[in-house]
C-alpha cells in the first residue's frame, strides 16, 4: 500500500529518499516525508503529491548521510501534513516510518496516555514511535526497544527506524507487510519494493515476517526476536530499471496494454514445449491421486484477480466436473469456510502480498489444505507461503490498475485449469494439441486488437459522456464483463456496472435510460441469441448499445450501435481477447475526461491492509 525507502552511506541522503519514493508512487499515496539525521533528527512532510514535498525540500535542504523516507495512503487520519510519516517521539529523538496497520493501537495508546504522553496525529503509526521511546527509556537500547515493543503490537507493520543517540543504523522491522534490504558497497537501503533501489544496486535481501534487519553504512545484520542472527540468501533482481519507464507511451498503464502480447507468451510458451503433449507448471506437481483426492477446489481472491477465479470456476467445472468456489478473500475469512487435507486452494495476487489474499491462504495451510500461489512479484510472501507458486512473469506492472498483469494471471488459470482435466482424461492428446496451438496463436492475435485503439479512442470519445454504463454477458462473457465495468471505475470514477444478461429483466433494467451505454460481450457461441435477445430488450429502452463479438458474428450489428470484433479462437480462451478492448476503451474515456491514468483517486496498487 505505502511506500519505505531508507538510506545510510555517505552520499547525502535526500535525494535519494525522494527519488526512492518517486519509484513508488504507483502504490498509491496521499502524502510524503523524509527524516535525516545531521546532529538531530530533521524531518519534512507534506500532504499531496511527491512534487510538493520536493518543492518544500529544494527551499530548505535537509542534509545529512543517513535517513529514511515514507509515501502514505490513509488507513487512521484524514490526508494531512500531521498524519503524514515520518513521525517522532514527544522528544524527537526517534523517528518512524511504517506501512500497515495496528490493530491495538488505541490499546497501547490509552496505556501510553496514563504515562504522560501525549499525540499530534491521528495515526497508530505515532503509537508505535511512542511505544518503541517507553521502551527505550526503560532499556536504553534501540534493539531491546524495538523487540519489546512489537512483541506487543498486534498488526501488520513493516517499520524503519532512526534514532539520535544511535545514528550508525536504521533498524527495519517485518510483519506481513513487505520490505526489503538493498545491499551497496559502503551503504545500504530499505525499501518496501524493488524499483524504488533497484538504481542503486540489484542485490537485495528478502525479509521474512518476525524478522529485524540492523542496516549500517559497512553491514546488516538480520536477527529473528530472540536477537540470534539469521543467514539469508542474496537475491539478485535480473530485470532492467528500463521496465519501469513509460518508452514512449503516453502513461503507464497504455504501455503495460501493448506489453500484454509478450507477457502472454513469457507466460505460456515455457510451459506449453511443442516436443512434449503436456504442461509444465514449473515445480509444480498435480498428479492425477492429488487431484482425485481433492474433493473442492477454493479459488481466492481480491479486485480484479477475483475476477480470474471466476474464469477458473467456469472453465474447471465444465471440463473437469470438479466442484469449485470462486470467492473474494475478504469474505473468504469471516465466513468458516470447509477446509482440510482434501481441499486445493489456489489463491491468485499481481504483488503476492495483498492481506486479506494472504490471510485465506495461512486459514487453508492450518487446516491442511494444498495451496497454489498464482503471483507475479518473485520472493513475495504468497509466493513463499504457498506450497506451490505459478509466476505469471508479466514483470514489473506500474500503474495501479492492472492491465498486463491481469492476462498474465487468465493465462496461468488456462494452463492450471487445462492440466487438471488432462490428469483426469478429460481433455485427450488430440484436444490438448488443439489447444496448444491456440495458447500459442493468443498472442498474435491480441496484437491484432491492438492495432484496433484508433478505432476504440473514437468510441471512447462518443460514449464517455455517458451517466451510466452497464456491462452484460452470459457465462465466461459475464466474467470479463465485471472486470470491463471495474476498470472504467478505477481509472474514469464513471458509475459502471456489470451483471449477468439474463438478470437484467429482474431489476436493473428499471435504470435504463436514454443516456444509458451497455455494452454487451457476446463470445460465448452457445448463447450468443439469448444475449443478443437481453441486448434487444435494452436497446428498445432507448440504451446506447457498444457490443464485443468473435468476428464472424455479424448478426449482432443489427441490435448494436457499434461492435468492436475479436479473432475467433477455442471457447475456452475467449476471456482474455474479449478483455483487451475493455481495457483500452476504459483507458481512453479516463483519459479524454481528464484524469491521472496511471495513479486514479483513492486507489493503492498493493493492498497490504486488511
Amino acid at each position: 500500500m505505502c511506500g519505505i525507502v531508507g538510506y545510510i552511506g555517505k552520499k547525502e541522503a535526500t535525494p535519494i529518499l525522494i527519488e526512492g519514493l518517486s519509484k513508488l508512487e504507483y502504490r498509491g499515496y496521499d502524502s510524503a516525508g523524509v527524516c535525516v539525521y545531521n546532529q538531530a533528527l530533521n524531518l519534512m512532510k507534506a500532504k499531496g503529491r511527491l512534487a510538493i514535498l520536493e518543492e518544500k525540500v529544494t527551499n530548505n535542504p535537509l542534509k545529512g548521510c543517513v535517513g529514511i523516507g515514507h509515501t502514505r495512503w490513509a488507513t487512521h487520519g484524514e490526508p494531512s501534513d500531521e498524519n503524514s510519516h515520518p513521525h517522532y517521539n514527544e522528544d524527537e529523538t526517534i523517528a518512524l516510518v511504517h506501512n500497515g496497520i495496528i490493530e491495538n493501537y488505541l490499546t497501547i495508546k490509552e496505556k501510553l496516555e496514563t504515562k504522560g504522553y501525549t499525540f499530534k496525529s491521528e495515526t497508530d503509526t505515532e503509537v508505535a514511535v511512542q511505544l518503541i521511546d517507553y521502551y527505550y527509556k526503560e532499556k536504553n537500547d534501540l534493539l531491546d526497544a524495538v523487540i519489546t515493543a512489537i512483541e506487543e503490537i498486534e498488526g501488520s507493520y513493516a517499520f524503519a527506524i532512526l534514532s539520535v543517540d544511535e545514528p550508525d543504523k536504521v533498524i527495519a522491522v517485518r510483519k506481513d507487510s513487505p520490505l526489503i534490504i538493498g545491499l551497496g558497497d559502503g551503504e545500504n537501503y530499505i525499501a518496501s519494493d524493488i524499483p524504488a533501489i533497484l538504481k542503486h544496486t540489484r542485490d537485495m535481501y528478502l525479509l521474512e515476517d518476525q524478522e529485524i534487519a540492523i542496516v549500517r553504512e559497512g553491514d546488516i545484520t538480520i536477527l529473528n526476536v530472540n536477537k540470534e542472527s539469521l543467514q539469508r540468501d542474496v537475491y539478485h533482481v535480473d530485470w532492467d530499471i528500463e521496465a519501469a519507464e513509460k518508452g514512449g507511451f503516453d502513461h503507464f498503464m497504455l504501455k503495460e496494454i501493448f506489453e500484454q502480447p509478450n507477457v502472454v507468451k513469457n507466460t505460456l510458451m515455457p510451459r506449453l514445449p511443442l516436443d512434449q503433449d503436456e504442461i509444465l507448471l514449473d515445480n509444480i506437481k498435480l498428479t492425477q491421486s492429488d487431484i482425485e483426492k481433492f474433493k473442492q477446489i477454493y479459488i481466492v481472491a481480491c479486485g480484479t484477480a477475483s475476477y480470474t477465479g471466476l474464469v477458473g470456476k467456469y472453465l474447471i467445472e465444465r471440463v473437469s466436473r470438479v466442484p469449485v468456489i470462486s470467492e473474494i478473500a475478504s469474505e473468504f475469512r469471516y465466513r468458516e469456510p470447509i477446509l482440510d487435507e482434501n481441499t486445493l486452494m489456489i489463491v491468485v495476487s499481481q504483488s503476492g502480498e495483498t492481506a486479506d489474499t494472504l490471510a485465506a491462504l495461512r486459514m487453508a495451510k492450518k487446516a491442511g489444505a494444498h495451496v497454489i500461489g498464482i503471483v507475479n512479484a518473485v520472493g513475495s510472501t504468497i509466493a513463499r507461503e504457498a506450497n506451490d507458486v505459478l509466476y505469471t512473469w508479466a514483470g514489473p506492472e506500474i500503474a495501479v490498475a492492472s492491465t498486463k498483469a491481469y492476462s498474465a494471471q487468465l493465462c496461468a488459470m488456462y494452463l492450471i485449469s487445462i492440466k487438471i482435466a488432462m490428469e483426469l482424461g478429460k481433455i485427450d492428446t488430440n484436444a490438448f494439441k488443439a489447444l496448444r496451438e491456440e495458447l500459442y496463436a493468443l498472442p498474435d492475435k491480441i496484437e491484432s486488437i491492438l492495432k484496433q485503439s484508433h478505432k476504440i479512442k473514437a468510441l471512447a470519445d462518443q460514449y464517455k459522456s455517458s451517466k451510466n454504463i452497464f456491462y452484460i454477458g452470459r457465462g465466461l462473457d459475464y466474467a470479463v464483463s465485471m472486470e470491463g465495468a471495474l476498470k472504467l471505475k478505477e481509472i474514469a470514477y464513471l458509475h459502471a456496472e456489470p451483471y449477468a444478461a439474463g438478470e437484467l429483466k429482474h431489476g436493473p433494467i428499471a435504470l435504463i435510460e436514454d443516456s444509458s451505454l451497455l455494452v454487451g460481450l457476446v463470445g460465448q457461441e452457445e448463447l450468443f441469441d439469448k444475449t443478443v435477445s437481453n441486448i434487444k430488450e435494452v436497446k428498445a429502452r432507448g440504451a446506447k448499445v457498444l457490443a464485443i463479438a468473435l468476428e464472424g458474428n455479424e448478426a449482432i450489428e443489427k441490435t448494436a450501435d457499434e461492435v468492436i470484433y475479436v479473432p475467433r479462437t477455442h471457447w475456452y480462451l475467449t476471456s482474455i481477447l474479449l478483455n483487451i478492448p475493455q481495457q483500452i476503451f476504459a483507458y481512453y474515456i479516463a483519459v479524454g475526461l481528464g484524469h491521472d491514468v496511471d495513479k486514479p483517486r483513492n486507489l493503492a496498487k498493493s493492498v497490504t491492509v486488511e
